[in-house]
């Protein structure tokens, strides 16, 4: 049997309505859960680029991407290693205000992880953090020592290191 590991797929497509229902249902019927999904503009107007992270064979993997290009009207799919790709992922927390003014650790967590403090009340405050899964793993379980009151964390958006070329089919549309 064949490892599975986590691929990164992109997706360029124009802005059509049910897009999201015809992609997602490709990978739902093959029991492959999706573990993260975004969708964007790309680099050309009117032109978007779906960024959709699974974990799979290979060999399913190019299976799925062959029915994406038949099943649904795309431009071009692809998928990715991950050492084929630069990605982020970005999350919100917010945590009562008292820690951020009374817990000397908290202030060095922040600084350490390069977070940023988006918002401060009275009542709570909100840090940003971006980078990769295990550097918002990590942070998450350092703050789950000061109370998170509410998490929210974004899905995988990524560039490729190498060149695709994508952007020359793209200026054809």
């Amino acid at each position: 049997m064949c490892e599975n590991k986590t691929y990164t797929v992109s997706i360029y497509t124009e802005n059509n309505i049910g897009l999201l229902n015809r992609i997602s249902a490709i990978f739902q019927r093959r029991h492959i859960n999706i573990e993260s999904i975004n969708t964007s503009s790309s680099e050309i107007d009117h032109i978007s680029k779906w960024t959709i992270v699974v974990k799979l064979s290979e060999d399913r993997m190019k299976k799925i991407i062959g029915q994406i290009e038949k099943q649904v009207e795309v431009i071009k799919a692809y998928y990715h290693k991950e050492d084929e790709i630069i990605y982020q992922e970005s999350c919100l927390f917010k945590i009562k205000s008292e820690f951020l003014f009374e817990e000397r650790q908290i202030q060095n967590i922040i600084k350490d992880s390069n977070a940023k403090i988006v918002h401060v009340n009275r009542e709570f405050f909100v840090l940003e953090k971006s980078g990769r899964t295990e550097d918002i793993e990590l942070f998450h379980r350092e703050l789950k020592a000061f109370g998170i009151m509410q998490f929210t964390r974004s899905g995988r958006i990524a560039v490729t290191k190498d060149e695709m070329k994508i952007s020359e089919m793209l200026k054809v549309f």
